[in-house]
């Protein structure tokens, strides 16, 4: 039997040990809608056709309690992570300048072998989140 295609990436999490930071910044400086939130656990947020998930480690480390009504299994992780955002090549300037009016210093802004341009700075929890136009990979 055939493997199905996959169609895309429909979410992808980060984890923070401050929701309060990464709302403010994931929402406040960057602009995402945020989708939904639970205090002390995680804040979702709309980013482009996807989802950004930002999980709180010690809220979901844990399995769920027999009977949970979303049995979702435990998940977590440590140390930073990353996250790619699609952005359109001639907006990265623009994007750039955003940042750093909003005193997000620039980590590495740079040309890959195949021409493609990337922006990278960090969230306040460390994750290293890049800004990239889609001929990084298309």
């Amino acid at each position: 039997m055939p493997v199905p295609p996959v169609l895309g990436t429909l979410e992808s999490a980060l984890y923070v040990d401050d929701l309060g930071a990464a709302e403010s910044f994931y929402a406040g400086t960057l602009g995402l809608q945020v989708v939904t939130r639970q205090e002390g656990r995680h804040v979702f947020f709309r980013a482009g056709d996807s989802l950004l998930l930002v999980f709180n480690p010690e809220a979901t480390a844990h399995p769920p309690r027999p009977g949970s009504p979303l049995p979702v299994p435990g998940h977590g992780a440590s140390g930073p992570g990353h996250y790619c955002f699609k952005v359109a090549a001639e907006a990265l300037d623009t994007w750039r300048a955003h940042l750093e009016a909003a005193g997000i210093a620039i980590e590495a802004d740079f040309r890959w072998p195949n021409g493609a341009r990337s922006v990278y700075v960090r969230d306040p929890a460390g994750n290293s989140v890049e800004f990239a136009e889609p001929a990084l990979w298309f």
